[in-house]
């Protein structure tokens, strides 16, 4: 059965006027990138869409829709089997060569973040990305403890595999109607991927393996955390903070695994606050020298204003009265 989201008239008019494209870049030509590309071809540093392991290009159809009618050009993709995340890259890069793009913005979620981190540290000496979007981040695969396991999952029927990351998936009666019907949908993605997709993307997601993000520091960073209950621990997200100490947060009360299906309004508020604040950044820090004005260290790192000496500051920048909640999802379950 279909989710409702699958058959809302929203995701049927996406499906049935914005083409998914093949495209080869590897000499192995089983290993097919799949996307959708929307907005102007005049925008040379579009924004990428890396779905989390259970999703395909179409979860992000929202953003696809919303962003480029604002004039973002957007591109949301499936990536192939790839079995390291070093081959990921590799692979990622050649795509990026194929369609001509010299740097791109990337947002991705769970899995998405994780690879996206791991390309923008892979190509640091000659950059590819011009900003990252993190939601539902994690710096490093070992916090699913499934390290020991990882080396197996090709053997794994696919059905049992799917039955594994279903458990990172609560019941119907534990969250808001909204939620649930992001996890159907999530579902009906996760039906369409092949056991060799769900078993490359598990070994991913769990063979040990850490972003290095002291190489990371140069970049425009954005983490979008939900604060209610999700497939990453608190543990997990406040390491994501810890790591980014000059990244902007953006905290939602409420929007389960997958905010940017439950909330795309406010991903999208988010993802454009984004680009605004950090394309104001570059212009104090390119143009305004160039003016005759001075840039203070704090700017030229993309720190925030100094606070003003009567005004209160707070450390912490959660919204008034956001809850945590407490973990309801199993343990060590990839979403």
């Amino acid at each position: 059965m279909q989710s409702n989201i699958s058959k809302s008239e929203e995701y049927l008019a996406f499906r049935s006027t914005v083409a998914l494209k093949s495209v080869i870049v590897d000499h192995d030509d089983t290993k097919v990138w799949r996307l959708y590309d929307v907005g102007p071809r005049s925008v040379s540093c579009p924004i990428v869409f890396l779905p989390p392991l259970s999703g395909t290009a179409d979860v992000f159809f929202r953003q696809l829709l919303s962003l480029s009618s604002r004039g973002y050009r957007v591109l949301s993709v499936s990536y192939p089997v790839y079995w390291s995340v070093q081959e990921f890259c590799e692979g990622f890069r050649r795509l990026l060569d194929e369609l001509r793009l010299d740097k791109v913005h990337l947002f991705g979620s769970f899995l998405g973040a994780f690879l996206a981190q791991k390309f923008a540290e892979a190509t640091r000496q000659s950059p590819r990305v011009a900003s990252l979007l993190l939601c539902q981040a994690f710096v490093d695969t070992r916090i699913y403890k499934k390290t020991a396991v990882s080396p197996f999952y090709w053997l794994v029927p696919g059905l049992v595999l799917k039955n594994m990351i279903l458990q990172g998936f609560p019941s119907h009666d534990c969250v808001r109607p909204d939620i649930a019907n992001s996890f159907d949908f999530m579902v009906d993605q996760l039906s369409q991927l092949s056991q060799a997709e769900l078993a490359s993307r598990l070994t991913l997601s769990s063979t040990g393996c850490r972003v290095a993000v002291d190489k990371l520091r140069h970049l425009p960073v954005t983490l979008l955390q939900a604060l209610d209950a999700t497939a990453l621990t608190e543990q997990a997200r406040a390491e994501a903070e810890r790591c980014y100490p000059h990244a902007r947060v953006a905290h939602l009360k409420t929007g389960g695994n997958f905010p940017f299906l439950t909330r795309p309004d406010e991903t999208d508020m988010f993802i454009q606050a984004s680009d605004l604040c950090w394309s104001l950044i570059m212009w104090i820090v390119h143009v305004r020298p160039m003016l005759g004005h001075s840039v203070s260290p704090r700017e030229e790192r993309g720190d925030e204003p100094e606070p003003v000496p009567d005004s209160p500051v707070t450390t912490d920048q959660r919204p008034t009265g956001a809850s945590v909640t407490t973990d309801q999802r199993p343990t060590g379950a990839p979403v």
